[in-house]
C-alpha cells in the first residue's frame, strides 16, 4: 500500500490537522488581499479619480496575477516541491502588498497588484493539494472546508482594519497585509513539511528520512527504500494499464474548469463590488463595509459548514445544493439592503453559501487527478476558474457605467453561479466520490492497480 492510501485510510492525526491549519492561515491571505481592494474601493476610486470601469480594471489585475501564478507557478509545485513553490509565492505576495501601500498611482498600484495575484495563485494551487494530500477520505471534505473557511478570515481582518481605518489613510490595509504575509513566510519556512506524498514520488535527496520524519509527527510506521521501490513499480505498471488516462481525464477537466469558472464570478462579484455598490446606492461608507463584513463573516461559517455536509453527502451532490442556494440568497441579499440588519443577516448567509461554493470546488477537483499530476491539474483549474474572477469586476464594471443598477448586477452574477449546478451534474459520471467502488482506492483518481 502507497502513502497516499495509508494517509486516505488512517485516522488524522494532531499534527496534520496543525498542517491544515497553516494552509488555512495561508488561505487567509486571498481573502485579506481581495477584501483590501472591496474595501478601500471608494477611498482608492477618490484619490486616483477612477471610474467604475477603471476601478474593475485594478481588481481584475490582481485576479488576471492569481491566474498566471496558478497556470505558471503551479507546474512547479510537481517538480520543486509544493513546500519551495510556497515560501517563493509567500516572498511575491509580500513585496506586492507592500509595494501597493506606498503606490504613487493607480498604474503603479495596478502593476504591484499583479506582483501579489502571482504569488496567491501559487499558494492557493499548493496548499490546496497539501491540505487534501494531508487528510484521509473522511475528512478530506471538512479539512477543505476548513481551508477554505481562511478565505473568510482573512476578508473579515481586511474589514475590521478598513473599517477601524475609515477617514483615515487607506494604505493601512495594505500596510497590514504586508504585515500579515510576511509573518506567513516566516512562520512557513520554519514550521511546514514537504507532502510525503510528493517526496514518495519523486524520491529527491533524502527523501526517505524526511518522510519518515514527517509519518512519525502523523503517529504512521515508518517505510523503507524496498517500501518506496515496491510503490514507485507498481505506480508504472498502473501506468502503462492506464495509459490513455490523460484523454479520459480531459472531459472532467473541461467540467471542472467550468465549475470553477462560474463559481468564481459570483464570488469575485459579491466580494469585489458590495461596499462600492452599496454606497452607490445611498448606504454610508460605513454600512457599506458593515454589509462586506457580513459576508466575510458568513464565509467563515459557510466553509466548514459545506465540510461538515460533505462527510455525510457526496461532495458534488452537496456543492449542486449550495450553488443553486447561492444563487437565490444573492438576489435576496440586494433586495434587502435597505433595511441594514436584514441585510447584515442575510449577507452573513450569503457569505456562507457563495464561500461554501468555493470549497465545494476545491474538495471534488483534487480526487479527479493521480498525484503525478495534482498540483498541474488543480493549478489549471484555478487558473481558468481566474476567468470568472476576472470577468466579474470587469463587467460589472462596464454595465455599471453603462447604467446598471445593483439589483441588476447581482441578478445576473446569480444566474452565472446557478449554472454551476448543470456543470456538476455533468461531471457525476467522472467523480470518483460518487462512485462507491472507487472509495477503496489509494487515492480517488488513481488506478485502483496502483495501490
Amino acid at each position: 500500500m502507497n502513502i497516499a492510501a495509508r494517509i486516505s485510510q488512517t485516522p488524522m492525526s494532531g499534527y496534520q490537522w496543525l498542517i491544515v491549519g497553516l494552509c488555512t492561515f495561508m488561505n487567509c491571505l486571498d481573502g485579506f488581499d481581495v477584501m483590501a481592494v472591496a474595501f478601500t474601493g471608494p477611498s482608492v476610486t477618490e484619490e486616483f479619480a477612477l471610474s467604475g470601469s477603471q476601478f474593475g480594471l485594478l481588481v481584475s489585475v490582481g485576479l488576471i496575477g492569481m491566474a498566471i501564478g496558478s497556470m505558471l507557478l503551479a507546474p512547479f509545485a510537481d517538480v520543486i516541491g509544493r513546500r519551495p513553490l510556497i515560501l517563493i509565492s509567500l516572498t511575491l505576495c509580500t513585496i506586492g502588498m507592500f509595494g501597493a501601500a506606498m503606490a504613487p498611482s493607480a498604474t503603479v498600484m495596478g502593476s504591484l497588484r499583479l506582483v501579489t495575484g502571482l504569488g496567491v495563485g501559487g499558494i492557493l494551487a499548493s496548499t490546496n493539494v497539501i491540505a487534501s494530500e494531508f487528510s484521509n477520505a473522511r475528512n478530506r471534505g471538512l479539512a477543505i472546508g476548513i481551508y477554505t473557511a481562511g478565505y473568510g478570515l482573512g476578508a473579515t481582518a481586511a474589514s475590521l482594519v478598513a473599517k477601524a481605518t475609515l477617514g483615515g489613510d487607506w494604505r493601512t490595509v495594505f500596510y497590514a497585509g504586508g504585515v500579515g504575509t510576511l509573518l506567513a513566510l516566516v512562520v512557513i519556512g520554519v514550521v511546514l513539511p514537504e507532502s510525503v506524498v510528493f517526496l514518495e514520488q519523486r524520491r529527491p535527496s533524502g527523501a526517505l528520512e524526511r518522510i519518515n520524519r514527517t509519518l512519525a509527527r502523523m503517529r504512521m510506521d515508518a517505510v523503507t527504500d524496498t517500501d518506496l521501490d515496491r510503490a514507485a513499480a507498481t505506480r508504472a505498471e498502473a501506468a502503462r494499464a492506464g495509459s490513455g488516462w490523460l484523454k479520459q481525464l480531459l472531459t472532467p477537466t473541461i467540467l471542472l474548469w467550468l465549475t470553477f469558472i462560474t463559481i468564481m464570478f459570483g464570488f469575485y462579484f459579491v466580494n469585489s463590488w458590495t461596499p462600492t455598490l452599496l454606497v452607490d446606492e445611498g448606504l454610508s461608507e460605513s454600512a457599506a463595509v458593515t454589509a462586506g463584513m457580513a459576508i466575510s463573516i458568513g464565509g467563515t461559517v459557510g466553509s466548514v459548514l459545506y465540510g461538515v455536509a460533505a462527510r455525510v453527502r457526496t461532495p458534488r451532490v452537496v456543492l449542486i445544493g449550495f450553488s443553486l442556494l447561492s444563487a437565490a440568497m444573492m438576489i435576496v441579499f440586494i433586495l434587502s439592503t435597505s433595511t441594514l440588519w436584514l441585510g447584515f443577516g442575510i449577507g452573513v448567509v450569503v457569505g456562507a453559501l457563495i464561500n461554501g461554493c468555493i470549497a465545494g470546488a476545491y474538495t471534488v477537483g483534487p480526487p479527479l487527478y493521480p498525484a503525478n499530476v495534482r498540483s498541474v491539474g488543480m493549478g489549471w483549474a484555478l487558473g481558468m476558474g481566474r476567468i470568472g474572477a476576472i470577468l466579474s469586476p470587469t463587467i460589472a464594471g462596464m454595465l455599471k457605467d453603462a447604467g446598471a443598477s445593483a439589483t441588476q448586477l447581482y441578478a445576473g452574477a446569480a444566474m452565472v453561479v446557478a449554472a454551476c449546478s448543470l456543470v456538476l451534474v455533468g461531471l457525476r459520471r467522472y467523480d470518483p466520490e460518487s462512485r462507491p467502488e472507487a472509495k477503496e482506492a489509494s487515492w480517488p483518481g488513481v488506478p485502483d492497480s496502483a495501490v
